[in-house]
């Protein structure tokens, strides 16, 4: 039987780069212990105060992680980018190491693609879905775009004329673009989860769900 994971389990973080940093940081904003390793002792020194532990540390070296605990975290997340030589051999000596989710960044398709050769269980693409989400937002008609797996995105914008004033059942937004608006926020109240009955007005912002091409097409309508 597979151990299942806590959700508040204790996280290694390996690599205080940007990306790194940014993870570490969350995380710790969120409760979870954190144990941030990187090479450079100033970036270590930086972080020390602001994540539960910060050690200075080759992650190349399987002796180096075995020495800073690295086999008693349930999870892992290898932010080190730059080399991808490093990123690989890191990932590896998690493997070796018996981490049950190791999460690992990627520069490139074949980068990951080793990844998840040496036993990376989720590769990310930080670089690419951050081009991607602004190639989706430099046109003024998005807020936000979030992409999910089977090209389903998630996206926040100003409603179209056609869906305001009127309930979201009426306006058809479903049956005529295959699209869900999911949420409604209007101003100075938190967001909402949409209702069939649910009016929104000029002033709203609305939260809409469907594949990229239908969510496109309905953003572009006149607002």
């Amino acid at each position: 039987m597979v151990e299942q994971i806590r959700n508040d389990a204790p996280v290694l973080v390996i690599g205080l780069g940007r990306f790194g940093a940014a993870c570490a940081g969350e995380l710790d904003r969120l409760d979870r212990d954190v144990l941030a390793i990187d090479e450079n002792l100033e970036l270590v020194q930086k972080w020390s105060e602001r994540v539960t532990h910060a050690v200075q540390a080759d992650a190349r070296s399987i002796d180096a992680l075995k020495q800073v605990g690295a086999a008693d975290f349930q999870v892992a997340v290898v932010a080190v980018g730059s080399s991808i030589e490093a990123s690989v051999l890191i990932t590896a000596n998690l493997v070796d190491l018996k981490v049950p989710q190791i999460w690992a960044k990627a520069v490139s398709q074949s980068h990951g693609k080793i990844l998840a050769r040496v036993g990376a269980n989720h590769v990310i693409y930080p670089e690419r879905e951050a081009g991607e989400r602004v190639a989706h937002l430099v046109g003024g008609r998005m807020l936000d775009f979030i992409r999910f797996d089977d090209d389903f995105v998630l996206t926040k914008m100003y409603p179209p004329k056609f869906i305001r004033g009127i309930g979201l059942n009426e306006s058809g937004v479903r049956t005529k673009y295959n699209v869900t608006v999911v949420g409604v926020k209007s101003p100075g109240k938190p967001f909402r989860y949409a209702e069939a009955n649910t009016v929104v007005t000029n002033h709203d912002l609305i939260i809409v769900s469907g594949t990229a091409e239908d969510v496109e097409r309905f953003a572009s309508l006149d607002r």
